[in-house]
């Protein structure tokens, strides 16, 4: 018993050790359990981020407060823009221009690029600019305004996530880098149009690390950002003129303006095809009409002071600027040319319409605001026009909400682009082209080219003078003529008129020549009229050179445009009034400048008086006598050749404008837009009469394709020298291209009379009165070209006339385009290369005669036996 006891005893003491052991073990994994648990309880919680706010994103930004907040980082310069809720599905105006570029780009200064509305809307977290389509009309009385939507597509500009907003103050802030340095809002570079030269000059890709805003200014109505826009292109090919310092970087500075939408109270002001104002096009859609036009007037809002008055002062008068860059010794012409519209006005119940005042130079604004209408000026190094008069408006209304003027001063200068001056296309592809510009402008259609136009008529009046021995002060007083009529017609664009092309009809040639009657007359019926430099053939009748006066047209169409008319039977009465000889209209739709275009010969550039025919022959014959005279008028000892040269070019180019002119009434025929049963209206389609076209016809012979057509006296052509200046002879030979230049002139003539659209106007209008027909003028036009010369030696000039002309026969029966031309026009071209070819068989002449006309008997020979 004693011995088992001890075991007993270790048995239990060992098991109650074991016991003990795994409790205290148990209690310590307890206590740490318990301590982890404590210790994962009381961690410290991750620190959340503070919560972004507008005060804390914009804490290093300049706060420029204004109709949309902006801020501008103080050390990177980007910036962000701050919507209100209040102004979240409202309309505003969104409007650009070039504050500076290149020509090259087609964006110079001041070029305008058209306004839309726009409204913001909210989309979750994002903040939407939104450009809604205006080019139609719904009546919200009528069930289909309903589907107002329905295959029509809004513009969404911008979307940006918004950065922090204030709910409390229902302000929402987002980033507007995206907005204001890209071509969100504005297209700067032009698209590619397919066949266009590789080594053309183009915008290379925008580079939005090097673009930036240089400057903000903030209004309460509006807010204007001016950016920077750079254009990288490494693997340039043109690099452009001397005007871009390098080609691969390309800066075009651009202005935004955001605007309030204006107040209500503006009537709107419906288009009359009788009467020539700039529209915003809309179409109403719930309209049963066969016509559904709803096209707005362009026009400034002007009310009366006193409404009651037959004629008042304006609440608001057109103010206008003219820019401290402006020479002073023009100031006063300009102030004249602006004022002269309130004659215009008065008839329409409105005195002192217009003001203007001088910008002073400590003015604390600068042209480029678009509170301020400004007469501009420039003196670009390639002048993109000599005047352009933009406006902008309201597309919900058509109201005019700012205007500028711009004016380059090369208008002053002997400055002149020979390798443009007197340029149209010749070729049969100009409608094209005509397309290619118009989308390419399609948002500034009020380009203007009247200034080029008036500086070619100056630069003539000044060869013309010259040659004459006129003295210094005659010269100026044309050249202030010259100014006061193109400001005239720049500011007849910004009060919304577009161009009239048919007013020079107004004064017969004899009358122009009468200087007591045309004094300080309008010498057409309007100043929005190409018209030609009044020049006559007598010098010693010359009397004024230019309109001084706006033109009867001209104050029928503010009438139109601004009287406040009591009901429609008032515009009605006005309006019946189209059918005036004084009133006529016909605007860039319609003119004949480019061949083939147009159908009027009377909506034609560079002519006057209501006989253009006669009028263009004097001019024909003023521009050849000034010629004969021109060695002995401008020789100038100790000077260049220059002067001498540019007139000699200048006297040619008004000749071959003349000789365009004329050739208008082949195939043309007179258009009337008067509305049916109106008094006094035409028949809407009328031809030319039999003998002006015959008379028309005599003159080309005479004057444009005669033996001796722009013929100078032989040791004039010693004399055409440039100046030397570095290396400008590098790119070829200096010498006068004399015959190239006259070929030119008679090609511009041939491709109009020979174009597929005159020829097939020939033939259709035999319908309906042309007595011309198409056998008889491509008979008269071969014989005028072939006949003087047939049993003699063919001068040189002729000779390559005669060659133009055969291989423009030869393209009409033959050519990759011979399916434009109508079968009657292939069969007489046909006709005539078989009569060509008997007179150039006839073996006369001396050698090179002799070579010129086998050549060209071979060229027919070889054409036709492919011809089936």
């Amino acid at each position: 018993m004693f011995t088992k006891r001890p075991r007993l005893v270790l048995t239990a003491f060992l098991a109650l050790l074991l016991i003990s052991v795994t409790d205290i073990n148990a209690q310590r994994r307890k206590k740490k359990k318990d301590k982890d648990s404590k210790a994962k309880t009381e961690m410290p919680k991750k620190k959340e981020k503070p919560k972004k706010t507008i005060a804390s994103l914009t804490k290093k930004s300049n706060k420029i407060e204004g109709l949309f907040t902006i801020y501008q980082d103080s050390i990177t310069g980007d910036v962000k823009l701050l919507v209100k809720k209040d102004q979240l599905n409202k309309d505003f105006i969104y409007f650009s221009q070039i504050a500076d570029g290149v020509t090259e780009a087609n964006a110079f200064r001041g070029s305008y690029r058209g306004a839309t509305v726009f409204h913001i809307k909210k989309h979750f977290n994002k903040i939407e600019f939104v450009a809604p389509n205006t080019s139609f009309y719904f009546d919200k009385d009528n069930a289909i305004s309903k589907s107002s939507e329905a295959n029509t597509s809004d513009a969404i500009i911008e979307s940006s996530k918004v950065l922090a907003s204030d709910d409390e103050k229902g302000e929402y802030l987002i980033n507007a880098n995206g907005l204001f340095l890209s071509e969100a809002l504005t297209r700067v570079k032009q698209p590619s149009f397919p066949g266009r030269s590789p080594f053309s000059f183009k915008l290379g890709r925008f580079d939005k690390n090097k673009s930036k805003i240089n400057s903000i200014k903030n209004y309460p109505e509006n807010t204007n950002i001016k950016t920077e826009y750079v254009y990288n292109n490494p693997t340039v090919l043109n690099g452009g003129s001397r005007a871009i310092k390098d080609g691969r970087y390309v800066s075009i500075k651009v202005f935004h303006t955001f605007m309030s939408m204006p107040e209500d109270g503006y009537e709107v002001r419906f288009d009359d095809p009788r009467v020539g104002f700039f529209t915003t096009q809309v179409n109403d859609m719930t309209s049963t009409e066969t016509i559904n036009y709803r096209d707005l007037v362009h026009r400034w809002k002007l009310v009366k002071k006193d409404p009651n008055a037959a004629v008042s002062e304006p609440v608001t008068p057109i103010t206008w600027w003219i820019e401290n860059s402006t020479p002073l010794e023009w100031r006063q012409t300009i102030t004249e040319g602006v004022l002269a519209w309130n004659e215009a006005f008065e008839k329409a119940g409105f005195k002192n319409a217009m003001v203007v005042k001088v910008q002073p130079d400590d003015a604390d604004w600068d042209a480029g605001d678009v509170r301020y209408n400004v007469l501009r000026w420039t003196s670009s190094p390639n002048p993109p026009f000599g005047g352009y008069g933009p406006s902008f408006v309201n597309p919900r209304t058509g109201e005019i909400l700012g205007a500028d003027i711009m004016l380059e001063y090369v208008h002053f200068t002997n400055r002149v682009r020979l390798d443009n001056i007197f340029s149209s296309i010749s070729s049969f592809d100009n409608e094209e082209e005509a397309r290619k510009h118009a989308f390419h402008n399609k948002d500034n259609h009020m380009y203007c080219s009247a200034g080029h136009l008036m500086h070619e008529n100056t630069m003539f009046g000044k060869a013309v003078l010259a040659a004459t021995g006129a003295s210094d002060m005659e010269m100026e007083g044309m050249k202030k003529e010259a100014m006061k009529s193109l400001i005239m017609h720049e500011v007849g664009h910004t009060l919304g008129l577009n161009h009239n092309m048919k007013a020079s009809q107004l004064f017969s040639p004899a009358q122009l020549a009468d200087a007591n009657f045309i004094e300080g007359k309008c010498l057409t019926g309007s100043v929005m009229d190409y018209a030609a430099i009044n020049l006559t053939l007598d010098r010693t009748k010359q009397g004024q050179y230019y309109d001084m006066a706006v033109g009867p047209y001209d104050i029928w169409a503010i009438q139109f445009g601004y009287t406040p008319f009591k009901n429609q039977t008032e515009m009605d009465a006005l309006l019946a009034q189209s059918t005036k000889p004084e009133l006529i209209f016909g605007n860039d739709a319609d003119d004949m400048r480019s061949p083939g275009k147009a159908i009027d010969p009377r909506v034609m550039t560079g002519d006057l008086s209501n006989d253009q025919i006669a009028y263009s022959i004097d001019r024909i014959k003023l521009a050849n006598n000034m010629i004969r005279k021109l060695k002995s008028g401008m020789s100038k000892p100790g000077e260049s050749y220059e002067e001498m040269r540019t007139a000699y070019y200048i006297l040619n180019g008004q000749a071959a404008r003349a000789g365009d002119v004329i050739s208008r009434f082949v195939g043309g025929v007179y258009v009337d837009r008067a509305m049916q049963g109106q008094q006094g209206e035409t028949q809407p389609y009328t031809p030319v009469s039999y003998a002006d076209q015959k008379r028309a016809m005599n003159a080309l012979k005479t004057y444009i394709f005669a033996p001796n057509a722009f013929k100078a006296p032989r040791d004039l052509y010693n004399y055409l020298a440039r100046q030397r200046r570095g290396y400008n002879f590098f790119g070829g030979p200096e010498d006068p291209k004399i015959h190239a230049q006259v070929l030119g002139y008679q090609r511009r003539v041939l491709a109009h009379i020979l174009h597929p659209n005159t020829l097939q106007r020939i033939s259709d209008s035999e319908l309906y009165g042309n007595k011309y027909k198409l056998s008889e003028f491509m008979t008269d036009l071969n014989n005028a070209i072939f006949k003087n010369d047939i049993y003699s030696s063919v001068n040189s000039f002729r000779q390559n006339l005669q060659t133009e002309y055969t291989n423009m026969l030869l393209n009409m029966v033959n050519g990759k385009r011979k399916s434009r031309f109508t079968n009657a026009s292939k069969a007489m071209a046909l006709y005539n290369l078989k009569r060509i070819k008997t007179w150039v068989s006839n073996g006369t002449g001396d050698v090179i005669t002799k070579a010129h006309k086998n050549q060209l008997k071979t060229l027919i020979t070889n054409t036709l036996k492919d011809v089936k």
